[in-house]
């Protein structure tokens, strides 16, 4: 009782009292002006003397009898007080005194239960805000982060106090080391005289205080002349420049004979030759050390003029060209005192690739100090060709960018090398590109060749030569590769189910595009017939394979089972960097089914289309670009030859395949029938040979071609197999839609719209292409139908047949889906082994010495789980 009324009569005082010591332990009284130290020290006495006069007042000492009151309320009956009564009525009867002996004896039983009673506390009802809370909070962070011992300076702001402070001289020193050496600053006070060694450029500053020249400063480390400032200043500040003597001179000074440590510049040397990859791109180690770190460092590479082999475009001066200087590597984390690192740059656009040249590696310190390699001499790795045109067309955008006077030249060169464009240009593109560049170069030369001139036109050489070199399957390439990005990004962020599907079928029009890209490119010249053979080892894929794994791994998605998911599409992504295109019957392969000699057919139309495409639009630009005097639109071009994209009427009949427009049986002729057909004649205008497709012995009009095409088309619908299933009907949707554009198309060149004609020719690609992909996906669904349930295949000896097994060379499983139907683990064990992997893989991902990328991905794998 005693403590409950204490409580709850100077609570008040003890909050008035932690709120005063917590900020005069915190060192306020140090911070604040003076006056506003007082004011508070006002507050505060006066606080304390009505919160002490409040509490005496209201604290009564407990008697005894409230103490006994307090015990006997929390029995049962109140029996002390039972106890302390007597008997008011009844009295000398002796049955009633009776009971009440006995009723007495009771209670007096029950006395014997009685417990010391908790004290309550709480002040809750007193104190609503809680301010007593605050108060102790304010006061326990004053002891974590402040010093009783500080509530003792408020002592010397009385008045007399600072006089015995000021009765003697008082010093304070730093020695502060450069930031980048990371050792820790000095206080001078807490260092014997002696010897002292400290780092070169660290800061000397120095307090005194007391009495003007009672103290005063000698050094001999900082090496500054001129204006120096007096040695009793209060304050003064230098920098170690050399060893010397630090001495403080006077009542509790010093003296410190202060060494110097030098900071040392930095190195950095070549430990191994440049290396280059198959693209061009160069790596050059590189080793590089210092005391205290490097910051920064450049590559300055410049033309090796005397190693220069100067013949050809290089015999001319070459125009100034300022050395190439790149930025070295730096680690991102981790010392950078001693580390090795690889400059990795893809310079082949650069007008010193492939040339000799000198580089020189230079690394900067925190200090501005410098160091350098010697002038190692190199030749710089660029991108080499090995198309011969390519190869050709970086010669001369070579000599353009070694000289502006090399123009002339290089336009001659250009010109040459498109003089019989249908020997080397395969389509019409790189031939145009060739023309324009040439036309570029040759409109600027009279007008003095400028710098913006000669980059286009560099440019558009270095285009053109990587289009003949890798062709249209970098495209291709490049889109599988921006669809497989996508789509293992969204495996790893959790895409939508509309996502998934989206992406997927992303992945599946790139797929079949480079697929379709490897194909024309396996494609044998016209009179090449020994084609390579399948290696014994090699593993043959189809398209209805490759969709049917990508059907599985769609679905997995959209399960949720990422991790599968993502196993299958590293395997996918892996089959297709070793994807190569076979060709069809004929190569050893065995005879087609009717649905894989449908398809066939049907990309043979696709191909004719295009170049029929090809035919139009070349057509469409000698509308706006007239032919030379002398040859009509249309025409071939010099000595007979036809432009790149045309097509001769008797390449058609060639090899004894049918073409389109054809009847059956009505193919054309082998060997001399062919050759005479590809032959002109530049006086009969354009006038081919006397044999033809079908024995015509003129050159079909465009109109009459996709007429035979559109015929050819109806034809192989005729003959299209049974295909059941939406894929069925929309593999013949896409072919009829096909047909349709191809009617338009014809229409549309007898009316001499040749720009309408090449929409409705793109129309009805695009549905071709729609067609066979829906064609194989229905294929691929009646093959997997028709396997039935628990079906093997194989031949006599038990082995396997290809058909039957996955892209990947796995035998598929009973129910014709790929993969294996058996379970991996049988029996109870397989929820003791899954604990098991699940703990090893948060075992591992909280090793804090594994890779940051490798423990990114085991949180990414367990979030699954």
């Amino acid at each position: 009782m005693v403590a409950e009324r204490l409580t709850r009569a100077f609570w008040p005082f003890w909050t008035v009292l932690f709120v005063t010591l917590a900020p005069l332990m915190l060192g306020w009284q140090d911070v604040f002006p003076l006056e506003a130290v007082w004011g508070f020290s006002v507050l505060v006495v006066i606080g304390l003397a009505v919160t002490a006069f409040i509490g005496v007042r209201a604290f009564r000492w407990p008697h005894k009898n409230e103490a006994l009151a307090r015990v006997d309320a929390t029995l049962p009956g109140r029996p002390i007080a039972t106890l302390a009564d007597s008997q008011a009525i009844g009295t000398g009867d002796p049955a009633s005194e009776a009971v009440w002996r006995a009723h007495q004896s009771r209670m007096a039983e029950r006395t014997k239960d009685a417990r010391m009673v908790d004290p309550d506390l709480r002040v809750s009802a007193r104190d609503p805000f809680g301010l007593r809370y605050i108060a102790l909070l304010f006061f326990l962070v004053a002891l974590m982060f402040g010093s009783v011992w500080r509530v003792g300076s408020v002592s010397t702001m009385t008045p007399g106090a600072g006089q015995t402070a000021a009765a003697g001289p008082v010093w304070e020193g730093w020695i502060e080391p450069p930031p980048y050496t990371g050792k820790p600053s000095l206080y001078l006070a807490d260092i014997p005289a002696g010897p002292l060694s400290v780092p070169q450029g660290s800061t000397v500053t120095l307090r005194l205080y007391g009495d003007v020249g009672s103290l005063t400063v000698a050094e001999t480390v900082s090496g500054r002349t001129g204006e120096v400032g007096s040695a009793s200043e209060a304050q003064q500040s230098f920098q170690v420049t050399k060893n010397g003597t630090l001495a403080i001179n006077g009542p509790g000074g010093a003296q410190w004979q202060i060494t110097m440590i030098p900071d040392q510049p930095p190195t950095v040397d070549l430990t191994g030759p440049v290396e280059a990859d198959a693209k061009g791109e160069m790596s050059q180690p590189f080793q590089a050390m210092d005391d205290h770190g490097v910051t920064s460092g450049t590559a300055t590479i410049a033309l090796d003029l005397a190693a220069v082999d100067r013949r050809y475009g290089l015999t001319i001066d070459p125009d100034p060209r300022d050395p190439l200087v790149l930025d070295l590597p730096m680690p991102f984390n981790g010392d950078r005192s001693d580390f090795e690192e690889k400059l990795i740059e893809d310079l082949s656009e650069h007008p010193f690739a492939n040339l000799p040249v000198t580089i020189t590696l230079n690394v900067t310190d925190a200090a501005g100090l410098t160091g350098a390699t010697p002038r190692e001499q190199m030749v710089l790795p660029g991108r080499r060709f090995f198309q011969p045109l390519a190869k050709a067309v970086i010669e001369q955008r070579r000599d353009l960018l070694w000289s502006k006077s090399n123009a002339p030249e290089i336009v001659s060169v250009l010109k040459a090398i498109s003089n019989r464009p249908d020997d080397i240009f395969t389509n019409n593109t790189t031939y145009l590109r060739l023309r324009v560049a040439i036309r570029q170069l040759e409109a600027a030369i009279p007008v003095n060749l400028s710098d913006e001139v000669q980059t286009d036109v560099a440019k558009a050489l270095w285009d053109l030569a990587i289009q003949l070199e890798d062709g249209t399957l970098a495209d291709a390439r490049e889109r599988l590769r921006r669809a497989q990005e996508r789509l293992a990004e969204a495996m790893r962020n959790g895409a939508s189910d509309q996502e998934i599907a989206d992406l997927m079928q992303e992945l599946r029009d790139a797929i079949d595009a480079y697929t379709q890209m490897l194909a024309e490119q396996s494609q044998p010249p016209e009179n090449q017939t020994d084609q390579p053979q399948s290696s014994d080892n090699s593993m043959q894929v189809t398209r209805d394979q490759i969709q049917a794994l990508m059907d599985r791994i769609q679905q997995l998605m959209e399960e949720g089972n990422m991790a599968e998911a993502q196993q299958l599409m590293d395997q996918l992504n892996q089959l297709m960097e070793n994807l190569q295109v076979t060709q069809g019957q004929g190569q050893g392969d065995g005879p087609q089914t009717p649905g894989q000699q449908s398809m066939q057919d049907l990309q043979n139309t696709l191909r004719d289309q295009q170049g029929l495409s090809d035919q139009a639009f070349r057509d469409l630009q000698d509308r706006f670009n007239p032919p030379q005097s002398g040859q009509q639109p249309g025409q071939p071009g010099q000595d007979g030859q036809p432009q790149p994209g045309q097509q001769q009427p008797g390449q058609q009949g060639q090899n004894g395949q049918q073409q389109p427009g054809q009847q059956p049986g009505q193919q054309g002729q082998d060997g001399q029938q062919g050759q005479g057909l590809g032959q002109g004649d530049n006086n009969e205008g354009g006038q081919q040979g006397d044999q033809g497709t079908g024995g015509e012995g003129q050159q079909q009009s465009l109109a009459d071609r996709q007429q035979a095409l559109r015929q050819e088309l109806q034809r192989q619908q005729n003959q299209l197999p049974s295909l059941d299933g939406d894929a069925g009907a929309a593999a013949r949707r896409s072919l009829d839609r096909a047909e349709s554009a191809m009617n338009g198309a014809e229409q549309a060149l007898r009316d001499g719209n040749l720009a309408d004609a090449i929409d409705k020719q793109a129309d009805a690609m695009d549905a071709l292409r729609e067609g066979i992909r829906s064609m194989g996906e229905a294929l691929a669904q009646n093959q997997t139908d028709q396997s039935g349930q628990g079906q093997q295949q194989g031949d006599a000896n038990g082995r396997v047949e290809p058909s039957r097994r996955d892209p990947l060379g796995r035998q598929i499983g009973n129910t014709g889906q790929y993969g294996s139907d058996e379970n991996l683990l049988q029996g109870q064990d397989v929820y003791r082994r899954a604990e098991e992997l699940l703990n090893e893989l948060r075992r591992r991902s909280a090793e804090q010495d594994r890779p940051q990328v490798e423990r990114d991905y085991l949180r990414r794998l367990l979030n699954q789980f």
